[in-house]
């Protein structure tokens, strides 16, 4: 008979970064390869409601369309868990911090001035909370609400690295028409 003591078990596990953007908020080269390496057998879901951001007499702010991997039922070893019908209180949070962020990077313009506000930073901030409400909701939400908050976060940061590079253009040209 084996002495357990004996007996090492070695356990091992693998840590997957599955984020799509890195700090900067361009999209990562992992992602793009793991897009491209998944099999062509597997299911694809493509959001035919769009999913926009949307005030009275505003323009939309948004993805209009998504394809995502769908999600398995139930993971390999875990029980199904009941299906999480769509919140409309999540979706109204989401829309609020993602309003907020797309004025502070321009897409409303100030009341009292009329013109475009800019603030970089403040809508790094608000597209950070998003991204930290994703992390903290993964695999508790309805697919719904996963997929607007994946699609919000999407255009922001699509449009943060957008603004940001306008901004560092146009104050690199300010720099050198200086004498």
């Amino acid at each position: 008979m084996a002495d357990p003591k004996q007996e090492k078990h070695e356990e091992t596990f693998r840590v997957i970064d599955r984020r799509l953007f890195n700090a900067e908020g361009e999209i990562r080269d992992e992602a793009l390869r793991e897009e491209k390496d998944k099999p062509a057998s597997q299911p694809v879901v493509i959001s035919s409601k769009p999913s926009t951001l949307t005030t009275s007499g505003s323009s939309t702010v948004g993805a209009t369309t998504s394809t995502a991997p769908a999600v398995p039922a139930v993971e390999p070893g875990r029980e199904a868990a009941p299906a999480v019908a769509p919140s409309r209180g999540f979706e109204m949070l989401v829309n609020f911090v993602a309003q907020n962020a797309a004025m502070l990077l321009g897409a409303y313009p100030d009341p009292r001035t009329g013109q475009a506000m800019l603030d970089l930073e403040g809508a790094r901030e608000l597209i950070d909370m998003l991204d930290a409400l994703r992390e903290t909701t993964r695999g508790n939400l309805a697919p719904d609400d996963d997929r607007l908050l994946l699609e919000v976060l999407g255009s922001l940061k699509l449009s943060f690295m957008e603004m940001a590079k306008a901004a560092a253009k146009a104050m690199q040209e300010k720099a050198q028409a200086r004498p």
